[in-house]
């Protein structure tokens, strides 16, 4: 099994708190340093044994680890590898936990410059609607898919350390393009979230809004569920992930155009067929039989 002596958390949160929790649980790795913009939140994540110590800034963190893991929002990303780049040893990997993987490589680019070689991004396919050290738990990742879009410039050994340490947590990686990754996760990620906070924005911003959350029940919770993320992160997201995240809007506005006729003039049986073809994919989902 890989084995980490010093790893660098830089925004330790539901994502990087989890990470160092699994990476500790399984023995993968000595020390763990922790940097974030709260000191409450540091506090817990230290109690909780997800890290051994706080460093006072990214460079700090970075400095003489052999594992970086970025889980801040993705528009503080390019900050964050000016910052580190400087103080990365020549063995140090570095990797990232963004919901978006094209924009997270350009400023990866501009940033680590020659050191691009030592950055493997990458994107877990887990997470809660809560956030913070508070939220993380080793159990996180185990069995959910991780996302490694591995660059032409990335070295083979460290995409490889990257994805046992992934392993090592439990998670099942998968590899594919920035590019690619980017066009799938605005259908099935970006697009819900997106949604849900349509939603629920919609429904408190009228006059009886009181009346409507009062009488909301299970299916307006769980339609709405991830309107309870991180409005930061999911800022981050829409906006740097705006291309793909449109045609996805569009392609939904489509949909909806097309079922407006049908509510009109009350076509039950073609409202049906429609319902039924959704329910029949969404049963083979949740049976596993879509697979990448």
């Amino acid at each position: 099994m890989i084995r980490f002596e010093r790893v660098a958390v830089i925004g330790v949160g539901l994502i990087g708190g989890s990470f160092a929790l699994a990476l500790k649980a399984a023995g993968a790795c000595a020390q763990v340093v922790g940097v974030g913009r709260g000191a409450e939140n540091l506090d817990v994540a230290r109690r909780r044994g997800a890290i051994d110590a706080v460093a006072a800034d990214a460079a700090e963190a970075a400095r003489g680890a052999d594992l970086v893991l970025v889980a801040t929002p993705v528009a503080q990303y390019a900050g964050v590898f000016a910052a580190i780049g400087p103080v990365l040893g020549s063995r140090a990997i570095v990797t990232d936990a963004g919901s978006t993987k094209q924009d997270v490589v350009a400023a990866a680019r501009r940033a680590l410059g020659a050191r691009i070689s030592q950055f493997v991004p990458a994107h877990p396919i887990a997470g809660a609607e809560h956030s913070g050290a508070a939220a993380a738990s080793a159990e996180l990742f185990g069995g959910k898919r991780v996302v490694l879009t591995p660059l032409a410039e990335t070295a083979a050994a460290a995409a490889d350390a990257v994805e046992q340490a992934w392993a090592a947590c439990g998670a099942r990686p998968h590899r594919m393009t920035p590019e690619a990754h980017d066009a799938v996760f605005a259908a099935v990620s970006h697009l819900p979230h997106l949604l849900a906070y349509a939603l629920v924005h919609d429904i408190a911003t009228r006059d009886d809004a009181g009346l409507l959350f009062g009488y909301a029940a299970s299916g307006f919770r769980d339609f709405t569920r991830i309107a309870s993320s991180q409005p930061e992160m999911w800022r981050d997201i829409c906006v740097a992930n705006r291309v793909a995240l449109l045609a996805e809007l569009d392609r939904y506005a489509a949909q909806l155009a097309a079922l407006r006729p049908l509510v009109e003039r009350g076509d039950g049986a073609e409202l049906e067929r429609v319902f039924g073809a959704a329910r029949a994919a969404r049963e083979r989902w949740l049976k596993g039989d879509f697979e990448p």
